[in-house]
């Protein structure tokens, strides 16, 4: 029996709904909601209510809570919706089945990458979870009704079970707070779902790849180089020398705050391979008449050599020949100036000459055209018959001072000036740098002329002159090799072996490859150095090469004539450093391919430390001697056309003959 309003009498009943009268008793259930919202208002208590817009008819029977639930919570009606009806797709293509596949992965994989969105954007497997949504008036008692209408869904008809067996007013207390706080979602329009259907993460089949790191790019680290076939000198010359040629270096990038990452420095350096910017304040500010080893955009401080040169070492390249004053050059100098020993030619290149050939222009141009246009010729000397020639590389110009020279005759009643020595002196960045070129006193018995000669030479070379002396303390006024940080000296010396030449023919027959330490026991020279009479100071190289006297012209034979001269280690290069281990010999040789003289040319290269310099020396300001320089590219580039021509005739010049 029910009131008017549509409530039983008692908790325990239940309401169903009439199978006739559809109309009235839609009627009634509006009124009944509206009366019970007023009562429920006077009471204080929350009902909950189905928006205006939504009207829906009463047609499931409702089950009322326990008697222990009334005093807290008063419920009012349920409408809960219909199952909803199957939807109906129409056929899709095979091309549309495949795309809406790769679409749900897709989008799988997107879910499966927001940490926010754990669920699936395929619809099938979110419908497949979610209960129906709930229409109309809802009610924490959804769950405790033990029956329902037929229109009623699947999940609304599970059986409560507190209609089963009467539960505690815990149990019940704590139900109801769920069905609340899950139909206030319903309240604020979110479909209500028991938990969102989460995708295992998916794993590769392999493993991936390995990604490579280093994004810089290959054209942009190659853009300023000088010609298109040269190597990577970055990469092989750390490999084989210790030096990193980069332009700026990682700490001064990011310490200056100009890059933000390792991407960033690669980039830095391809644009700045050459030339660091230079702030407009220092510009305006530095006078330039006192430098500093520290000074910011100092042109020979410390950050413009390591700039250059990382490890502060330059390449060397030494060489003495006695050219016997013949008229005809060798056809090619490669072999002298650019052995295939080393991997790379070097930063200098000083040659010294004794008893050159008529034409010494003709000579420049061709150590010119040899050497290429990576190199300019910074200074050229001559006294007499004795010529030097320093090459640098003519990226390098700008660091040096002015060159000086001097020279010495040591025979005063010749006429021809064939014997002396000759000296060229300069400031590289902060290291200064002496190359003296000799011809002493020849003769097997003339030992003491030549320590004379040796005396003489050092005392009277006036050097430097306008350059200041890196370190006056350590210089001496009798000394000119005193007053340099290195000091080289190269030339025939005209020292020979104490034996005879039957006894030096058996020594080089029994060991004609490398040992020739049984000869360097006889020879004159490295004994007046171990006595300190000569080249005091000096050191040498290890020699592993035959004499380089004397030797038939074009012939690969010693002296073969009535004097039958006995062969000697004539030509040498000797060194000294103001500092320790300044200087390190990497070769010492000689170029035995070259036969127009009776001296085959011997050769050194050196790794040579650098120091920072100051800005208050007179620098050449990049002098170098332009016309050799052009005369000996259009030599090189006429020489390389001859020969593609020669080349390309040879090939059309072959005969084909038919038997």
């Amino acid at each position: 029996m029910s009131t008017p309003n549509g409530f039983p009498q008692h908790s325990g009943a239940c309401v169903t709904q009439s199978t006739e009268g559809g109309a009235v008793q839609d009627l009634h259930a509006k009124k009944a909601g509206k009366a019970a919202k007023k009562e429920a208002a006077g009471n204080g208590v929350l009902t909950f209510e189905d928006p205006p817009s939504v009207g829906i008819s009463l047609n499931e029977t409702l089950k009322l809570l326990p008697d222990e639930l009334k005093a807290n919570t008063k419920i009012k009606s349920v409408t809960p919706r219909p199952p909803r009806k199957p939807r109906l797709e129409r056929a899709a293509s095979l091309d549309e089945k495949s795309w809406r596949r790769w679409r749900r992965f897709r989008t799988s994989q997107e879910s499966l990458t927001d940490p926010n969105e754990t669920s699936s954007s395929n619809g099938s497997l979110q419908e497949a979870s979610l209960s129906p949504p709930i229409r109309g008036r809802a009610s924490p008692c959804h769950q405790c009704c033990q029956q329902n209408s037929l229109h009623s869904s699947p999940d609304a008809s599970e059986a409560s079970p507190v209609g089963k067996s009467r539960g505690g007013t815990s149990d019940l207390g704590k139900r109801a707070s769920e069905i609340s706080s899950a139909l206030g979602g319903l309240l604020r329009g979110k479909a209500f779902a028991g938990g969102k259907p989460r995708l295992s993460q998916i794993m590769p089949a392999r493993p991936l790849p390995p990604m490579e790191l280093n994004v810089a790019s290959h054209t942009l680290r190659t853009a300023n180089r000088i010609d298109s076939d040269c190597m990577d000198y970055r990469h092989y010359s750390q490999h084989k020398f210790g030096r990193v040629s980069s332009s700026l270096s990682d700490t001064r990038l990011h310490g200056n705050g100009m890059v933000y990452d390792n991407c960033s420095t690669d980039s830095m350096k391809s644009t700045f391979s050459l030339l660091t910017p230079i702030r407009s304040k220092d510009v305006r500010s530095r006078s330039y008449l006192e430098g500093s080893l520290l000074a910011n955009g100092a042109l020979l401080g410390a950050a413009e050599l390591s700039r250059y040169f990382p490890d502060r070492n330059i390449g060397i390249f030494v060489a003495t020949w006695n050219m016997q004053g013949q008229k005809e050059l060798p056809v090619n100098l490669d072999d002298f100036l650019l052995p295939t020993d080393p991997d790379y030619a070097q930063d200098m290149y000083v040659i010294g000459v004794q008893e050159g050939c008529p034409d010494r222009r003709e000579w420049e141009i061709r150590l010119q055209e040899t050497l290429g246009p990576h190199y300019v010729m910074l200074y050229s000397a001559a006294h007499g018959v004795l010529y030097m020639s320093i090459f640098i590389r003519r990226d390098l110009i700008w660091f040096c001072s002015e060159v000086e020279y001097a020279t010495v005759t040591t025979r005063i009643v010749s006429q021809i000036k064939t014997k002396g020595a000759l000296g060229i002196c300069f400031t590289f960045f902060g290291t200064s740098f002496l190359f003296i070129t000799s011809h002493f006193t020849s003769g097997d018995s003339k030992v003491n002329e030549r320590k004379l000669d040796y005396s003489k030479t050092i005392q009277a070379l006036t050097l430097p002159k306008n350059v200041p002396d890196t370190n006056p303390y350590r210089s001496s006024s009798n000394d000119v090799t005193t007053r340099f940080d290195e000091v080289f000296w190269f030339g025939d010396f005209n020292f020979r072996l104490n034996k005879d030449r039957e006894t030096v023919d058996s020594i080089l027959n029994q060991n004609p490859e490398t040992d020739v330490s049984k000869l360097l026991a006889y020879d004159q020279l490295t004994s007046e150095m171990s006595r300190g009479s000569i080249f005091k100071g000096f050191q040498e190289a290890d020699i592993h090469f035959r004499p380089s006297y004397k030797f038939d012209i074009g012939k690969d034979s010693y002296d073969t004539t009535s004097k039958q001269r006995t062969p000697s280690y004539t030509d040498r290069v000797v060194y000294r450093s103001r500092y320790r281990d300044d200087i390190h010999a990497v070769k010492y040789s000689s170029c035995p391919v070259i036969k127009t003289s009776d001296h085959r040319p011997v050769f050194a290269l050196f790794r040579v430390k650098v120091r920072p310099g100051r800005d208050n020396i007179p620098l050449a300001a990049g002098q170098f001697d332009r016309e050799l320089y052009l005369i000996g590219i259009k030599r090189r580039i006429t020489r390389e056309l001859q020969k593609r021509q020669e080349q390309k005739d040879q090939k059309s010049s072959s005969i084909c003959s038919i038997s």
